[in-house]
């Protein structure tokens, strides 16, 4: 892991890993119930271009260059508290 709850002015990464040479921006949804939706359909087109923004951010004050990268979004159903079902959703975001 090279960042847990990455911040700056414009937002918030959740994680930042890397996969090999990859730098993947994750980004993780919890649901309590299924009563509004998976945690995944919560990825909404403008968290989605905030999400990329954010990576352009964090690109380009780190001086990654042309790194490659991607943005994963890891979706977690909970009932009574626990995990029924954890889903990683690899380049889940591309860039618009």
């Amino acid at each position: 892991m090279i960042a847990k709850n990455w911040r700056c002015s414009s937002g918030e990464i959740d994680l930042i890993m890397r996969d090999g040479t990859t730098l993947v921006f994750v980004e993780v949804r919890t649901r309590r119930s299924a009563v509004s939706g998976l945690a995944e359909e919560s990825v909404t087109p403008a968290k989605q271009r905030r999400l990329i923004a954010l990576a352009q951010i964090y690109l380009d004050q780190h001086r990654t260059g042309e790194a490659a990268w991607r943005i994963d979004v890891v979706a977690v159903q909970l009932a009574l508290g626990r995990p029924t079902r954890i889903r990683h959703l690899p380049n889940a975001i591309e860039e618009l």
